[in-house]
């Protein structure tokens, strides 16, 4: 068999983008470049890999089932890559970290500020985004590691717990609900309900809770955990949402809490790694710093 990398980046460029055309101006190369490549690489599998869509493609089950391999080749590579030049001789070492917006908007600086501060020499990166952009940068290998809540069940990711993650039902301070020991779930139903976008683990949380109290609100989509405080000040509406991310709102006094019976369990803040392939020094040191630190 005999796949090259050409051929692997065409058939991701194609599945990330859902036609050749996108690929192409991706790649910077012509359309049928991207169409050869991908057809010599489905002669290799001995399978089709693409299937038409409409006016663009997808890949078949085949491709579905291929893909993940392909992209731990293109990220394993390119990983191996940065190690060797981090081995070379004076070279720096830089560690990619991705975070959910909730992590990166309470606990993750300090973390990054107190490592950085053991480890001079490491460069770090942050890229912040929901749950899903995240959980997609650590599996294609763009980046060394990741803060989230829970952890998807995929076996090409490691986990390690750290402190724990409650969720808080926040509103306005002056709510007349805010004031009462317990709360029950029906005595919400007439509230908006205000919820991150799609793909946000916090978002998640909320419609776990709706589905299992049998609620069915109104709801308000907004995009930031900021935006959600600022509608809940302004009385717009409810939201779960991290203990972390409104501890200064809640000292404060700019918002407050209801204490809703069956409010979601506690979970825990995770770090997440690739488990695909070796890890580097620079992250294994970051991941047991971080560990002993509890978080």
């Amino acid at each position: 068999m005999s796949i090259t990398l050409t051929q692997l980046r065409a058939f991701l460029a194609v599945v990330h983008s859902g036609s050749v055309t996108a690929a192409a101006d991706e790649l910077i190369v012509t359309q049928s470049s991207v169409s050869a490549a991908v057809s010599g690489l489905a002669r290799e599998l001995g399978t089709p890999l693409l299937e038409r869509d409409g006016r663009g493609v997808r890949p078949t089950p085949a491709g579905a089932a291929f893909a993940p391999f392909a992209t731990d080749v293109i990220g394993l590579l390119e990983q191996g890559r940065r190690a060797a030049v981090e081995s070379a001789e004076n070279a720096s070492r830089t560690l990619r970290i991705a975070a959910v917006t909730t992590s990166a908007e309470s606990f993750v600086p300090r973390l990054m500020q107190a490592f950085a501060t053991a480890h001079p020499g490491v460069g770090l990166t942050l890229d912040v985004g929901n749950r899903d952009r995240v959980m997609g940068l650590v599996l294609a290998h763009q980046a060394d590691v990741a803060f989230a809540g829970r952890p998807p069940r995929d076996a090409r990711l490691e986990a390690r717990a750290l402190h724990p993650n409650e969720h808080v039902l926040i509103t306005a301070p002056d709510d007349e609900l805010a004031a009462r020991a317990e709360v029950a779930p029906h005595e919400l139903a007439a509230r908006t309900w205000l919820l991150r976008e799609p793909g946000s683990g916090t978002r998640s949380v909320n419609e776990d809770f709706l589905a299992a109290t049998g609620l069915a609100p109104r709801t308000l989509t907004v995009g930031s955990n900021g935006a959600i405080r600022q509608a809940a000040r302004a009385r717009l509406g409810v939201s779960f949402v991290s203990r972390d991310a409104v501890a200064d709102d809640l000292a404060t006094g700019l918002l407050a809490a209801i204490a809703v019976t069956s409010a979601p369990a506690p979970r825990a803040w995770h770090v997440l790694c690739s488990g695909v392939g070796p890890v580097r020094p620079v992250v294994a040191t970051f991941l047991d710093f971080i560990t002993a630190r509890g978080g």
